[in-house]
């Protein structure tokens, strides 16, 4: 029975103990994508004492900083309400979980690194920290690193395929070598499982140990309910009902042709303005990617979209499944008949899997003349339209992006689908399932 899951943080959080000159971190995340879990096994491994503190299991411990911030001192107030905690100097690992509920915490980050006797790691759900409030205190004085639900590189991992094997799948992509026909039949196997699953380590968990699906949507369907009941509890200074219902019209608007979010058709009268910050809320608290829609097809591509107009993804693709209706449930669990969802289920994926590499979304459409396109990255020195078909063939929108003189800086593009590794000389053609090593690809293309 696997207990614990490798994760891409496990090299992060050793790389960091290595550094003589390490400041304490930050570790944020959604809900329940095994923050705590990969903290305490780190932990384990390489402190003799870790002093482990749960601002929601002990909210006792949120005085512990009301005397002030001096290391000494806020051992005293720990030692009081803990006799049996140790404190060894160069050895001991302060590990603050649930920040969120305790933001003072961040203001001692700094005491402790000019103290540097004790190494501290605070994590956090991204849903429900003022981190304006936390970068305004200790600023230069903490590390920050976001985690993500399991990308499909971390799902190989589980299902015990090695860094090896991804090491040659990359070399494939490098070299423009196609995969073999049981390479591709099997990847491709292992991501349809991958998008009926999404992320979240328990759900991956239970299906590594019992080999098949049993119990999974149960899971996913309970992270749902639990982020719902989350924006009741931490939706501060917004109208919580608005920010549920944004976040209960996700899939119905991605079931729809054109997918794109708007705030007109979620409720009787409602505007745009009424729903300021909304969205922001939902993409901050982790629990969505938005794809905004370019103003031009050209760089850059920040503070080059309209604020207006805008998708909205799950950003795990296993709670876009589990929020479907039971037909839709049988259908994709039973036939992977991915395909009649109108394509967003694909575009889903591709989001976040290119959202967990660091980018930023952002779509085009224009009615007149027709031309749209999926998802716009960039490299170096070119624009670099993706398109996301989940059907054969190749758009003329994506045809027309290369071939004409009008968007000088698209050089090629990127094609993702059910298809083998290959280039053409206008665009790269790659299986949905490398997406994961994209930006990788795109850094160092010669």
């Amino acid at each position: 029975m696997v207990e614990l899951l490798e994760r891409k943080v496990d090299t992060v959080l050793s790389n960091w103990r290595q550094n003589p000159d390490r400041k304490p971190m930050i570790i944020k995340g959604a809900r329940q994508v095994g923050k705590t879990k990969s903290v305490n096994a780190f932990a384990k491994r390489y402190y003799k004492s870790v002093v482990q503190i749960n601002f929601v299991e002990q909210p006792k411990f949120k005085n512990i900083f009301d005397d002030g911030y001096e290391v000494n001192v806020i051992l005293k107030n720990i030692s009081l309400l803990a006799p049996s905690f140790q404190f060894i100097p160069g050895d001991t690992l302060f590990f603050f979980d649930e920040l969120q509920e305790c933001p003072k915490c961040a203001t001692s980050l700094k005491f402790f690194k000019l103290d540097g006797r004790y190494d501290v790691i605070c994590s956090g759900s991204l849903m429900g920290i003022n981190y304006k409030e936390i970068e305004s205190n200790s600023v230069g004085y903490k590390e920050e690193y976001e985690m993500h639900s399991m990308d499909f590189e971390e799902f190989l991992w589980a299902m015990n395929y090695s860094q090896d094997f991804v090491e040659e799948l990359y070399n494939h992509m490098k070299e423009l070598r196609p995969l073999s026909e049981l390479q591709l039949n099997t990847l491709f196997g292992l991501f349809k499982d991958y998008m009926v699953l999404g992320g979240m380590p328990d759900v991956i968990k239970s299906y590594v140990n019992n080999k098949n699906f049993s119990g999974t949507l149960a899971l996913q369907r309970q992270l749902l309910v639990d982020y719902d009941e989350d924006i009741t509890k931490y939706a501060v200074g917004l109208d919580k009902a608005k920010i549920r219902n944004v976040y209960n019209h996700i899939s119905v608007f991605l079931a729809k042709e054109n997918k794109r979010f708007q705030i007109s058709k979620v409720g009787v009268n409602a505007r745009n303005r009424d729903y300021v910050g909304v969205v922001e809320w939902l993409s901050s608290a982790g629990i969505i990617n938005p794809c905004y829609c370019l103003a031009d097809v050209e760089l850059p591509l920040k503070g080059n979209y309209d604020p207006k107009l805008y998708k909205i993804y799950f950003k795990d693709t296993g709670l876009l499944i589990a929020s479907l209706d039971e037909e839709a449930q049988n259908d994709l669990r039973a036939n992977r008949n991915f395909g009649t969802y109108k394509g967003a289920i694909y575009e889903n994926i591709v989001g976040d899997m290119l959202a967990k590499q660091g980018y930023n979304l952002y779509y085009y459409k224009q009615d007149n003349p027709a031309l749209e396109m999926d998802f716009f990255v960039r490299d170096a020195d070119s624009l670099i339209p993706v398109e996301v078909k989940a059907k054969d063939g190749v758009s003329a929108s994506l045809r027309k992006l290369v071939d004409s003189d009008k968007y000088g800086d698209i050089k090629y593009g990127i094609k993702l689908g059910y298809k083998n590794i290959g280039f053409n000389g206008q665009f790269y053609t790659f299986p949905y399932f490398l997406t994961f090593l994209l930006k990788r690809f795109l850094r160092e293309r010669v």
